[in-house]
């Protein structure tokens, strides 16, 4: 009889090696099905840690002109409190929908007397000027990225399988908003409201996916609370 090595013989079985490929595609699959309902998931999102105003109040933000001025963030809230946006990067065509729906509120935000601004971490050729028309509020460079701490955190590729974030593209795309690719895009932004003195933060949005914008309602809402610094000369 003659004597045949395993591989001989599963050679010369052609449905033993179907159903092993069968078998390998059949768990490369599952590994990528798997792998994308993870994805879609919060478990692998790193968690903010939420600011304090201490914090906050230490940041160094720098204005854009052509002689810019170093100043301490708490400037922008300490008389009447401030709505302050963390944009993710100014090209961004998400980041610039949320800039739309905040600037929106700037004719409730006047009547409270409550100033709209944002912060961006970097000044790249004319993307903070092209990111104006969008943003109806001063704009600040905070170099360090502190408004984006205290714990950073990115979303990388990963973001580009979540079914939300597909989902916030074509609802940007629907109204119309476009943008570029220019400049840092991984590290998340927020939107926070922040009372005058110490008052304290009001509310604090941390994006946890690209386009995930904070709802406009509940920034009216907490704008609502704050109570501005009356000074003495008001007080007699």
């Amino acid at each position: 009889m003659l004597w045949m090595s395993p591989e001989m013989s599963f050679l010369q079985d052609p449905s033993s090696f179907t159903m092993g490929m069968w078998s390998i595609g059949a768990g490369a699959l599952g590994a990528a099905a798997l792998a994308l309902v993870l994805a879609n998931t919060d478990i692998f999102l790193s968690k903010p840690l939420q600011a304090t105003l201490e914090y906050l109040e230490e940041i160094d933000l720098k204005t854009l002109e052509k002689e810019p001025r170093t100043f301490k963030a708490k400037e922008l809230w300490e008389k009447n409190g401030a709505v302050i946006m963390a944009v993710r990067r100014p090209g961004c065509f998400l980041c610039r929908e949320e800039a739309v729906d905040l600037s929106s509120l700037k004719p409730k935000l006047d009547e409270l007397g409550v100033p709209l601004y944002a912060v961006v971490k970097e000044q790249i050729r004319t993307e903070v000027k092209d990111f104006q028309p969008y943003f109806k509020g001063e704009i600040f460079l905070d170099e360090k990225k502190k408004f984006y701490g205290p714990r950073r955190r990115k979303m990388m590729f990963m973001g580009f399988v979540r079914l939300g974030v597909w989902n916030n593209f074509f609802r940007a795309r629907k109204v119309g908003v476009t943008g570029n690719l220019e400049g840092e895009g991984f590290i998340l932004g927020g939107v926070f409201v922040v009372g005058s003195g110490k008052q304290g933060i009001l509310l604090e949005h941390r994006e946890k996916e690209f386009g995930d914008k904070v709802n406009p309602v509940s920034v009216l809402e907490a704008a609502r609370k704050i109570k501005p610094q009356t000074s003495a000369s008001e007080k007699k």
